[in-house]
């Protein structure tokens, strides 16, 4: 575990962890909670992971979120636990409740058109061997696992058709690890970890947890009140206060977070 952050003092965060009366962890899932997987339907947890949530959950105490780009309902059954946490899907555009309530913003009926649009423009893409995956405010093509000429030249392609769609102010052109997103502007990983934060007491112990550029704005909106983590096993320019790698460390970091006695 690395500090990144000069004017943090990770010992006294730690610390504060089972002292205070409001704990809330709030993590990405791919590449974060689990490795990233060619197919995306068997991306399970690292090793302990699972398991490191279910006490957690169990021990209560701590408001555990999942902020995800995949579809919320998505990650229930990669997660495998007997009651699911909160989670945040398609970038901040659903929020799935641990009671099964599920709410799902819309883009505007312009922004939806022009993902109709890019959907059909995907075609090329997707006949050279790019996965395409429709969310509920964006396309995102998938190229993971593929040779790197192939990589190349679907990812000129897209941005080459998609380009066009960005330069308005209703979409965003956006790359993640693997992958290539048009996404409709208005909600986003940030607006996820705004929303939670508040609901959260002032004085509450609070983490994100991330690895890819798409968390970045999660970092940024959870700074001025908790830390921000990074997951991943090389590190990279970050916003993030703490670099953190899977899944030793991240077993470890999670674990600060079970405080004992808490349901009492």
């Amino acid at each position: 575990m690395q500090v990144l952050s000069p004017g943090l003092d990770l010992p006294d965060f730690l610390a504060r962890i089972p002292i205070v009366k409001e704990r809330v962890l709030m993590l990405d899932y791919d590449g974060t909670l689990a490795p990233f997987h060619v197919r995306p339907e068997r991306a399970v947890p690292y090793p302990g992971m699972r398991e490191a949530l279910r006490e957690l959950m169990d021990a209560g105490g701590t408001r555990v979120v999942i902020v995800s780009g995949r579809r919320a309902e998505e990650i229930v059954p990669l997660l495998a636990l007997e009651k699911h946490p909160e989670i945040w899907g398609g970038h901040g555009w659903e929020r799935l409740l641990p009671c099964g309530e599920l709410s799902t913003q819309e883009p505007l009926p312009r922004e939806r058109r022009m993902l109709d649009e890019a959907l059909e423009l995907a075609e090329d893409p997707v006949r050279n061997g790019a996965r395409v995956e429709r969310k509920p405010a964006s396309i995102a093509l998938h190229w993971r696992g593929l040779p790197a000429l192939a990589i190349a030249r679907i990812q000129a392609r897209a941005r080459a058709s998609w380009s066009t769609l960005a330069r308005g102010d209703g979409l965003d052109l956006l790359t993640f690890d693997g992958g290539v997103e048009l996404r409709a502007k208005g909600c986003n990983k940030q607006h996820a970890v705004k929303a939670v934060l508040s609901e959260t007491a002032p004085d509450s112990a609070i983490a994100y947890l991330g690895d890819d550029i798409t968390d970045e704005d999660a970092f940024v909106a959870v700074k001025p009140r908790g830390v921000a983590v990074l997951v991943r096993p090389q590190l990279r320019e970050t916003a993030a206060d703490i670099w953190i790698r899977p899944p030793r460390e991240l077993r470890a970091f999670v674990r600060h977070w079970r405080v004992k006695g808490s349901k009492s």
